[in-house]
């Protein structure tokens, strides 16, 4: 069968493939500095949509015909050797160094295997933009599921499409529409002020991405595109292709995955743009092709899937190890894309390259000669025996898999308490029920004795009527501040981030509710996206106080990006008080769980003090 005669290699995709796995990789290390780089995501939908649907109809075109099992074949050697070794490899570091990353270990291993992984996500209810519940080192393996997707339906709708459709205008609008169904599906699917994992994982929900590429390569096809070009058009191409290139790394610092724009037809937008820069890099006549081509891009290029795929792992292993990130961001980040950059060297020249050009049907023979009792093939037996290794050992992980979730940590029960006993103190104060008279003098000499409170102090704090929100961090103290205020209503969620927790305030000041005193504890799960302490401080207004308890995340890299901007915010609201809990609680990891984040009971003693104290001074 003739296949692709007219086929060329676009050097310059490696190019755009490039800006996309930089721009994902940065927004991983440093979501306060790129947080549009998850955009980069679309970028590779877009590319795949454009390059499979060209190459297969272009064997349509040359043989009106398609060989399914062997693009099927095609795709397995190049996508398999990596995913599978990147997937045994992290399995048997859990098991030796991790193992409290084994739950569930069986489900994410066979969902990866039958690229159904982002269904087992949101089946699950797994959170993308929750970057401080333990991450999984699996996380960002979704977007090649909805690829496996694509590869196993497309070539079988090509083909429908080619019998039945043979008008390239019609294919063109199909596309379009579905794509349109998809923005749509997603639009409608999205709530404003809650998680977006959802649509963001979901594959009906992000597929338009590759159907604009896919719609792309019908009217764009890259074996008719003429390298004569008048140079008028060729201009136009190059202006288009530099905009299009500029608006996507401008993106890549303005855009926010939690904002309603990116899920209201932003994401969409971007994908159309990526779409007119991948349509320009292909025209042999622009030059577009030849500015995305260099030494640099071709090397990162060629590896991007390498480099995506090993991304997750060598961050959540390094950072676990590392306590203190914040005391050096951009360094350790640094160092992270230094060991990404070096195991997708080795995963691409050892296993990628040489697996997909493997013939597997020499396999056998292959075994044989590594097998023979001489000196021959020696590196190929080493190899052999430490890969049967770290299968083994993956192997082991897979069968300890827990069986039972595990039970709930210290922290966790603290926050279970103390969600029941806040629930109960909130409904009495929206009866109006007041603390008896035996309960004020049994708590007074407590809180002075406990909280190290003056009885002034304890006084004027029981009288205040204070509302609170926040994040897992005032969840955590929420008992403690309750005994100190009475009459504080607190809302406080594990993995709260604080655009939520601005649209909480809002509602609260619009109905009525928002007392004159407003306690905010948030930044723990990320910096600040956008305008999310400006639109708690409008929603309070000028005659309310604001206290906001600064974060202590020592093991996150925005601890310090956050505390700067609470610290700058607080000389433009002169109602805006923060609370210097990461000052105070400098040298005091006696005072703190694990995470060396939340307060355990002795550190909850000097957090409710020191906050009691700032807000009643």
């Amino acid at each position: 069968m003739r296949r692709l005669k007219r086929s060329r290699y676009i050097t310059g995709f490696d190019g755009i493939r490039t800006l996309a796995v930089i721009a994902v990789i940065f927004y991983h290390l440093f979501p306060y500095a790129m947080q549009g780089g998850l955009m980069g995501v679309s970028i590779f939908f877009v590319i795949s949509g454009y390059l499979i649907t060209d190459l297969l109809l272009q064997e349509w075109e040359q043989n009106q015909k398609i060989d399914v099992k062997a693009f099927y074949i095609r795709r397995m050697k190049r996508l398999y050797p990596g995913l599978i070794t990147m997937l045994v490899g992290t399995i048997a570091y859990i098991t030796l160094f991790q193992k409290e990353l084994l739950a569930h270990i069986r489900m994410v291993f066979l969902t990866n295997l039958t690229s159904i992984y982002n269904w087992y996500q949101i089946h699950t209810g797994q959170s993308y933009f929750d970057k401080f519940a333990i991450q999984s080192p699996f996380t960002h393996l979704w977007s090649l599921s909805i690829e496996g997707q694509f590869y196993l339906f497309w070539p079988l709708l090509i083909i429908l499409m080619c019998k039945y459709l043979p008008k390239k205008s019609v294919r063109f609008f199909l596309l379009i529409g579905l794509s349109l169904l998809s923005a749509l599906e997603m639009m409608l699917l999205f709530k404003v002020g809650s998680d977006p994992s959802r649509v963001y994982y979901g594959t009906d929900t992000r597929v338009f991405s590759i159907l604009i590429g896919a719609a792309l390569a019908i009217v764009w096809p890259s074996s008719k595109l003429s390298q004569k070009l008048p140079n008028e058009s060729r201009r136009i191409l190059n202006i288009t292709g530099i905009v299009c290139a500029l608006l996507v790394i401008l993106s890549f610092f303005k855009m926010n995955g939690e904002k309603a724009f990116v899920y209201h037809g932003g994401m969409y937008l971007f994908s159309i743009i990526s779409a007119i820069l991948v349509a320009t890099v292909a025209h042999p006549g622009a030059n577009m092709n030849t500015w995305f081509t260099n030494p640099v891009f071709t090397w990162i290029g060629k590896r991007s899937y390498g480099i995506y795929i090993y991304q997750y792992p060598v961050m959540v292993f390094f950072e676990s190890k590392v306590k203190n990130i914040a005391a050096h961001p951009w360094l350790y980040g640094l160092i992270e894309i230094a060991i990404i950059l070096a195991i997708s060297e080795l995963s691409y020249r050892y296993i990628e390259i040489p697996l997909k050009n493997f013939d597997y049907s020499q396999t056998l023979i292959k075994v044989k000669q590594v097998f023979k009792r001489d000196k021959s093939h020696l590196n190929s037996k080493i190899c052999v025996a430490v890969g049967a290794i770290i299968f083994l050992i993956a192997g082991a992980g897979l069968v300890q898999q827990p069986t039972k979730k595990p039970q709930d940590n210290a922290l966790a029960k603290q926050i279970k308490e103390n969600n029941a006993k806040v629930k109960k103190r909130n409904s009495e104060l929206k009866s109006g029920k007041k603390q008896s008279t035996e309960q004020v003098s049994s708590s007074s000499s407590s809180e002075v004795k406990k909280y190290q409170l003056t009885a002034a102090q304890a006084d004027k704090a029981r009288n205040m009527k204070i509302t609170a929100v926040g994040d897992s961090v005032l969840a955590d103290g929420a008992s403690s501040l309750q005994e100190i205020f009475p009459n504080m209503y607190i809302d406080a969620k594990v993995g709260r981030q604080s655009a939520e927790a601005a649209k909480i305030v809002q509602q609260l000041a619009q109905t009525g509710k928002l007392e004159q005193t407003v306690l905010i504890s948030g930044g723990t799960n990320g910096a600040f996206m956008g305008h999310e302490i400006q639109d708690i401080m409008d929603a309070a207004g000028k005659d309310r106080q604001v206290y906001w308890i600064n974060v202590h995340v020592p093991t996150r890299r925005w601890q310090d990006q956050v505390n700067q901007d609470l610290a700058s915010a607080s000389k433009k609201y002169k109602n805006l008080h923060i609370i210097d809990w990461f000052s105070y609680s400098q040298n005091h990891a006696d005072w703190f769980y694990n995470d060396n984040v939340h307060p355990n009971p002795h550190g909850l003693e000097y957090y409710g003090s020191f906050v009691a104290k700032k807000i009643v001074k």
